[in-house]
C-alpha cells in the first residue's frame, strides 16, 4: 500500500517530466514559422526564441529566406526593431523581401569576413534590446564560441538562427535546433528537411516544403508569361511553342534565388 502524499508527489513530477519518446513541449517562447508542416514537428510548433537555431546549408544562401522569412517579419511586428544580418553572402532584395511582408527598412547588413569580428558583431547583436532577430553565417566558429552566443540568445531572449555548412553535421552543437536543408532529390521542386536536434524523437521522416511560397509561385508564373508574351508580339515564338529565358546575370550578385528576385522586379 503506497503512501497518499508519495503518490501524489509521483504524479504531479510525472505531468513536468519529459519522455525521450514525445515531442517535447517549449520551456520558452516560440515563433510560428510559416509552415504548418515544420511547426508540427517543433518543440511548442515554431522557432524557440531566447535560443540557438542552427540551419546546415548546401551553400551559404540556400532555402535562408524560404525557410526564415515569415518568422523574421512576425518577430519584427511584434518587437519593432532591426532583423540583423552577420556575413550575409550576398545582398538581400529588399523588393523580394518586402514583397513577402519584411520591409527593407527593418534590415540592418553587417559585412565582415573575419570569423572573429562576426562572432563579436553577433554577440552585440544579441545583447542589444532593441533587435528583433539576428540571422549570422558562421561557418568556421567553435563549439565553446557558439555556446557563447546560445547563452547570449538565452539571456536577452532573441531569435537565433546560424548558418553553417552541412559538413559539420556530425559535430557537437550546444543549439536548442538543428535542422539541415537541402533541395529534394527524388523532386526539386521541394525542400527537404531533417531535424537532426530537437527535443523529441528522431524525425521518422524529412519535412517537405515547396521551394518557393504560393505568392512566389504565382509572380514566377506571370513574369514567365509576360516574357512568352513579348516574345511572341516580336515574332520570336511560334504561338504555343515552348520557351527558354536566358536572363544576363552579370551584374547582380546572386545565388539560387535568383529567380525569386527577378519575379518581383519583372
Amino acid at each position: 500500500m503506497g503512501l497518499p502524499f508519495l503518490d501524489s508527489f509521483s504524479a504531479a513530477a510525472g505531468r513536468g517530466v519529459w519522455h525521450a519518446d514525445e515531442l517535447g513541449l517549449a520551456d520558452a517562447q516560440v515563433i510560428a514559422t510559416g509552415h504548418a508542416a515544420l511547426d508540427a514537428e517543433l518543440p511548442g510548433g515554431g522557432w524557440p526564441v531566447g535560443a540557438m537555431t542552427e540551419l546546415l546549408l548546401p551553400a551559404p544562401e540556400a532555402h535562408v529566406w524560404r525557410l526564415l522569412l515569415p518568422a523574421l517579419a512576425q518577430a519584427v511586428a511584434a518587437r519593432g526593431g532591426p532583423v540583423v544580418l552577420i556575413g550575409a553572402p550576398y545582398e538581400p532584395c529588399g523588393a523580394s523581401l518586402a514583397a513577402q511582408g519584411l520591409p527593407v527598412e527593418a534590415l540592418m547588413w553587417v559585412r565582415s569576413e573575419a570569423p572573429a569580428a562576426r562572432l563579436w558583431a553577433c554577440e552585440q547583436a544579441l545583447r542589444c534590446a532593441d533587435v528583433s532577430a539576428v540571422v549570422a553565417w558562421l561557418p568556421q566558429a567553435r563549439v565553446g564560441e557558439l555556446r557563447r552566443l546560445q547563452l547570449a540568445a538565452a539571456q536577452h531572449e532573441v531569435l537565433l538562427f546560424v548558418c553553417r555548412p552541412e559538413s559539420v553535421a556530425l559535430s557537437a552543437s550546444p543549439a536548442r535546433l538543428r535542422i539541415r536543408a537541402d533541395r529534394s532529390q527524388a523532386d526539386v521542386s521541394q525542400i527537404e528537411l531533417n531535424i537532426l536536434k530537437r527535443r523529441g524523437p528522431p524525425l521518422a521522416a524529412p519535412v517537405m516544403l515547396p521551394a518557393r511560397n504560393e505568392r512566389m509561385a504565382a509572380l514566377l508564373a506571370a513574369a514567365r508569361l509576360r516574357r512568352k508574351l513579348r516574345l511572341q508580339q516580336r515574332g520570336t515564338v511560334p504561338a504555343g511553342a515552348a520557351s527558354a529565358t536566358v536572363v544576363r546575370i552579370d551584374a547582380w550578385k546572386g545565388g539560387p534565388d535568383a529567380l525569386d528576385r527577378l519575379a518581383v522586379v519583372a
